[in-house]
């Protein structure tokens, strides 16, 4: 894990399945304005999103892929043994937004977040089968099944890291970025198991992802208080509000970063 040397501004992008696509509307804004990005840390949905960026597709390709995208897309309902989905679609999906490329091929350096389900250890990824290690950060528990990797069941980076903003001040970043997405527990009927689990992870997201972002220089927080976590057929209002947030807090990133 090589440090370094220089002033690095690193963008860390944290997850929230539909509500990721925010990330897309914030990219859009720093690339309008010319911001320099020297570094990616991704989690969850962040991690795809930025290593597809970092790969070469544009923010106008990533918009067009969020706006076509729907929950079938990702969802292959299994008899449950570790998880209610088998995890092929979503393996599918991630190795068609990074066309089987490595993170050797990134233009801008990208890391990686996953847990391990097993221990509770956070792990961050640098190096190795970029298509795997995304796709076990993206894996929710319960949702998806654990990646294994190097002998370890690896499941979603946002169980310790929603907004992964510590990983950049340890890669050398010098000025951090954090997209803050937010968690957002709603007054639900619950009625079935989907509601439940995702109801779950609002609680538990909520606190520890004011935690995280706190530690960032700058922190851009999309309005998706009425975004779940499902509302993909929503994106084209989810990449506009993160452009509206990124929009917000250009004044202050140009003047501290001077350009």
């Amino acid at each position: 894990m090589a440090l370094f040397k220089k002033r690095k501004v690193a963008l860390a992008l944290g997850g929230g399945s539909a509500r990721g696509f925010a990330n897309i509307g914030v990219l859009k804004v720093l690339e309008k304005n010319k911001v320099p990005i020297n570094l990616f840390i991704g989690s969850s949905i962040g991690s795809l999103i930025a290593a597809a960026y970092s790969l070469g597709m544009t923010t106008e390709e990533l918009e067009k892929y969020a706006l076509a995208f729907k929950i079938q897309d990702i969802t292959d309902v299994t008899v449950p043994r570790l998880a209610v989905m088998k995890g092929e679609k979503l393996a599918r999906t991630v190795e068609k937004l990074t066309d089987q490329k490595t993170f050797e091929n990134c233009r801008i350096p990208i890391a990686v977040t996953a847990t391990d389900i097993q221990t509770g250890e956070e792990l961050l990824f640098t190096s190795g089968d970029l298509q795997k290690i995304i796709r076990a950060s993206c894996s929710w528990p319960g949702f998806f099944p654990p990646v294994k990797i190097d002998g370890r069941y690896l499941s979603d980076g946002g169980i310790r890291n929603s907004v992964p903003v510590k990983w950049a001040k340890k890669l050398g970043g010098t000025f951090t970025i954090a997209v803050k997405l937010g968690f957002s527990p709603q007054n639900i009927k619950a009625d079935n198991i989907f509601k439940m689990m995702i109801q779950s992870i609002q609680i538990m997201g909520e606190e520890l992802d004011k935690y995280q972002s706190m530690q960032a220089n700058i922190i851009i927080e999309p309005d998706l208080e009425k975004i779940n976590q499902t509302d993909f057929d929503k994106a084209s209002d989810i990449i506009a509000k993160g452009e509206i947030a990124a929009e917000r807090e250009i004044p202050k990133i140009k003047k501290l970063l001077r350009i």
